[in-house]
């Protein structure tokens, strides 16, 4: 506490401003006499004869006596147990004892904390500051003899140090730590060793191999190993051969952390201990953290230590910034390319609809049509340079279209056979060739060209990717299975994935370590595909019978994004079940998203209702009430018509802090001519809320009330 009451003196009553050590007369808190195993200083009987000895070297640490009156030797004015700084100048007037041998009333846990502070005071140079601490707490840093230990080993007095750890022997359990001696004697002789060999000493060296390493029996192969550089010709050879830095402070310095790491907390604390609990700390906020997806690393060197790591949601696609609505029937599918600058809408209504992306404004302008698709699109994949689709159709489409998007032609038509169902396809890493396939049984290796390279026979698809090894490719089947499929030769296929229910549709990161499946009845599943095990069930979704698709998301694809058939998106924290948020603005059923792979604050969400939403942060000029609730003055999201006119539109978003979704109560009501009405298509499964897409040229203008709850 803050020392308030001033001594008269004019003098320093004990210790020293400039914070040097106390005198050698002092009692150290490390010494034998008063520390115990649990790092405490116990009661001295010479500690009346040391305080005096203490106050009366006082004036020989250089200080001007006149500079201070305070009567302690904290030149903070801080004490420990709110005693006033009384006593006079010199070693005079000590009504207050020395602070190296005040007993300080302090419980284990503060006791603890107290030495892990004076270890990395130590860690970092500060000697004189640690010794200080240990000195006014009453603590002590480690055992006696484990500073002796220390010492010895750093100096590489090795016959002492030996003697040292004899003595520690006694303060180690040996029925469960017999072994950790061993190794400790083991670690001693193999640095003494090479020293030797390093100063040339062979004779003292093979003395250290035969008579003291060899009769430990430990570790027998390692001492096989160590006796062959008995044939080193020189000391950069030794060096090479043992992976050793050679003679020095190095060397001993990592030698006594591995030594360390073997003692009891209560002799010895683990290396740079304080450290390792904050890295720790770090850890564990940042795997709260339900925002957390940094481009940089969030290590304890780049966070700060005095406050909660906490990522806001500035930059999270929470706020629909456009409403794409050009394409006149159920949008069946998105997807961005991988480049970041481009986003691909397959329709019912046989078109596909490639928007330019503005990284600055994010927005999508300049689009391009793509006609011609007798069936629909229902599924589009992208060229790993971002300059060619692939377009394919329902189940009864036979047929795949490959496009130039530069130069907006058709590349190829590729049709096997009118019994075919070429429902899915994907590229290999370099973009020379692509899968693709049905559920009428095979699946085919083709290339830019159209011409068929391979085949898979027996085999119904629905999902299918092309892992980074560009020879193995992952199918969903029928089975309610996804396997692993190698054009290799020879060939070979394995299970990875068996589910209870039908797999609608799956996606893989771009380790290719995790696996998104929509199943269906049963919702969003998260599955490690390298240890094949289910890793978690995303709660909130409501899946059925119909094709949704999900998408991995942010700059380390740490978050997961789904449609859903109650007209919503749901995004997740790829470590959490329940919702991070609900994104409220279709009316309809929502069928595909797609999160930029560049430019992670855009994602995109195509429906039923003929729209396509993209969804972005929430714009800067949008004001929060004191209670921490937000002001209507949010963004209207932009619709483009079909004519190219805008029109205005509001969603909603509901983001909870407690990991569960809260969706905020606002009515969306169609206010166009264009409205969903009449019968589902027969392209693509029926949709929950029922009815077709717009009519052609019709626009869709989502009213509510435009808010956000964070809860």
């Amino acid at each position: 506490m803050l020392n308030d009451n001033v001594g008269s003196g004019g003098g320093v009553g004990g210790g020293n401003r400039n914070g040097a050590a106390p005198p050698s007369s002092t009692a150290s808190p490390m010494d034998a006499s008063n520390c115990d195993l649990n790092g405490h200083t116990v009661a001295n009987s010479n500690s009346s004869s040391s305080s005096s000895n203490n106050n009366a070297t006082a004036s020989n640490n250089g200080n001007n006596p006149t500079e201070s009156d305070t009567g302690a030797g904290n030149n903070n004015g801080l004490t420990t147990n709110g005693e006033a700084g009384g006593g006079g100048g010199g070693g005079s007037g000590g009504s207050r004892p020395s602070p190296a041998h005040r007993t300080v009333k302090l419980d284990r846990t503060n006791q603890d904390i107290v030495r892990l502070i004076g270890q990395h005071l130590k860690d970092i140079g500060l000697e004189r500051s640690a010794e200080m601490l240990m000195a006014e707490s009453g603590c002590c840093l480690e055992h006696p003899a484990a500073t002796k230990f220390r010492a010895h080993v750093l100096s590489g007095d090795w016959n002492k140090a030996d003697h040292d750890l004899q003595e520690l022997q006694s303060m180690v359990d040996m029925r469960a730590d017999r072994a950790c001696m061993n190794e400790m004697k083991f670690l001693l002789l193999e640095q003494k060793y090479l020293e030797y060999l390093e100063e040339g000493r062979p004779i003292d060296a093979l003395h250290v191999l035969r008579n003291e390493l060899t009769p430990l029996q430990h570790k027998t192969p390692r001492v096989h190993q160590l006796s062959s550089y008995m044939m080193c010709t020189n000391n950069q050879e030794l060096y090479a051969r043992a992976g050793w830095e050679g003679k020095g402070p190095k060397s001993r310095t990592r030698l006594m952390d591995r030594l360390q790491s073997y003692l009891p907390a209560t002799v010895m604390l683990p290396p740079r201990r304080l450290r390792s609990l904050l890295v720790q700390a770090v850890e564990l906020q940042n795997e709260r953290c339900q925002c957390h997806d940094m481009t940089w690393s969030t290590s304890i060197d780049s966070v700060s230590l005095l406050v909660d790591h906490n990522c806001g949601a500035d930059g999270f696609p929470l706020q629909a910034l456009q409403v794409l609505n050009d394409h006149s029937d159920e949008v069946w599918f998105c997807k961005f390319s991988p480049d970041g600058r481009r986003l691909a809408t397959g329709s019912k209504d046989n078109s596909v609809i490639v928007w330019e992306v503005d990284p600055v404004k994010l927005l999508l302008r300049n689009k391009r049509s793509f006609e011609g698709h007798t069936y629909g699109v229902s599924y589009i994949a992208w060229s790993p340079d971002s300059k060619h689709f692939i377009a394919c159709g329902p189940d009864d489409c036979p047929d795949l279209w490959i496009w130039d998007v530069e130069q907006e032609k058709l590349v190829t038509k590729f049709s096997h056979s009118t019994d075919d169902s070429l429902t899915c396809a994907a590229f290999n890493r370099d973009g020379t060739r692509f899968v693709t396939g049905g559920t009428r049984g095979q699946f085919y290796l083709v290339d830019l060209d159209g011409i068929l390279h391979d085949n898979w026979e027996g085999v119904r698809v629905n999902g299918l990717s092309f892992l980074s090894d560009n020879k193995t490719v992952l199918a969903a089947d029928t089975h309610y299975r996804i396997r692993g499929y190698s054009f290799d030769n020879p060939r070979t296929d394995y299970g990875i994935v068996q589910e209870q229910c039908p797999i609608m549709t799956f996606s893989v990161n771009s380790a290719d370590r995790l696996a998104l499946l929509n199943i269906s009845s049963q919702g969003l599943h998260l599955w490690d595909l390298q240890d094949k095990c289910l890793v978690r069930r995303f709660q909130g979704v409501t899946q059925g019978n119909y094709t949704i698709y999900s998408c991995f998301g942010g700059v380390n694809e740490s978050f997961v994004a789904s449609g859903s058939e109650d007209n919503k998106v749901y995004i997740w924290h790829i470590r959490q079940e329940e919702p991070l948020a609900t994104l409220i603005g279709h009316t309809r059923t929502v069928n595909c998203v797609s999160w930029n792979p560049v430019y992670p604050s855009l994602l995109a969400s195509a429906s039923d209702d003929g729209t396509v939403r993209i969804w972005g942060p929430q714009q800067p000029h949008t004001q929060w009430s004191p209670n921490g609730a937000p002001v209507n003055t949010l963004q209207h999201p932009q619709v483009l018509h079909a004519n190219g006119s805008a029109g205005a539109a509001a969603d909603s978003a509901s983001i909870s802090s407690t990991g569960s979704a809260n969706s905020t109560a606002s009515s969306s009501t169609s206010s166009s001519s264009g409205a969903p009405g009449g019968s589902g298509g027969s392209g693509h499964p029926p949709n929950a809320g029922g009815g077709g897409g717009p009519g052609a040229g019709a626009s869709i203008e989502v009213l509510s009330t435009s808010s956000w709850n964070i809860t």
